[in-house]
Order: C-alpha cells, then sequence, then structure tokens
C-alpha cells in the first residue's frame, strides 16, 4: 500500500476528510518552509477542527428540522410593530443560555413564530458554541 493511499484509510478511519483535502497542499507548504513535525500537526488539525466547527451549526440547524432559515439580521421589525427590537436583539445575545435560563414567546403564529426559529438559528451557528 502506498503512502497517500494508507493516509487516505488513515483519515477516512478518523473521519477527518477536511484534514485529507488539506494535506496535499500543507505537505508541500511545510517542505518549503521547512516547518517542524509540531507546526505541521498543528496545521493540519487546525483545518480539520475549524471545518467541524463551521459545519456543525449546518448539521444541527437540520436535524432540528427548522421549517425555515431564518436569521435576526433578515427580521422587518417596521412590520411587526408590537415586536420589540432591543429585546429580540439582546435575545440575539444568547445570554439566557449561558446563564441556563428560559425564555418564553407569545403571541400569534405569525410573522412573530419566526423570531424563536431566528434566535434558534443563532444558538446553533459555530461562534455560540
Amino acid at each position: 500500500m502506498s503512502q497517500s493511499s494508507e493516509l487516505t484509510h488513515l483519515f477516512r478511519a478518523m473521519k477527518a476528510p477536511a484534514a485529507a483535502r488539506a494535506l496535499p497542499k500543507l505537505t508541500e507548504r511545510a517542505r518549503e518552509e521547512e516547518w517542524s513535525y509540531e507546526r505541521f500537526a498543528e496545521a493540519l488539525l487546525s483545518t480539520e477542527v475549524s471545518s467541524r466547527e463551521s459545519s456543525g451549526g449546518r448539521l444541527r440547524i437540520r436535524a432540528a428540522r427548522f421549517p425555515a432559515h431564518k436569521t435576526l439580521e433578515e427580521f422587518d421589525f417596521t412590520f411587526q410593530r408590537s415586536v420589540k427590537k432591543q429585546v429580540i436583539e439582546h435575545l440575539g445575545q444568547l445570554d439566557f443560555l449561558h446563564a441556563r435560563e428560559n425564555v418564553i414567546l407569545l403571541g400569534p403564529p405569525d410573522p412573530v413564530s419566526h423570531c424563536p426559529l431566528r434566535v434558534l438559528h443563532g444558538a446553533n451557528s459555530p461562534a455560540s458554541d
């Protein structure tokens, strides 16, 4: 078994596809810049971790089966004047998650029902981890 196919097998076994894709370019760069083994391992692992963090939010949103992808930035506060922009933006900061507090939003189905979806989309983003 060649070294390349062995590495492909190992990356597949470790479920690290981003590292596998980055390997050829990182290997070439490491040779050119004479990286230490530690520096090369750090760059390769950082690539995989970054990929997992960015795809983690998308996977959580898909698993939650939200009916639509909505964000707070897209919400039209001028259309629904009963929704207080300052309150919703504060919820969007997700302080209630870190404080382990509950939030209850009451109101008619639309468009108020989009506010919780938008907050939850923010909670499932990589930045909230």
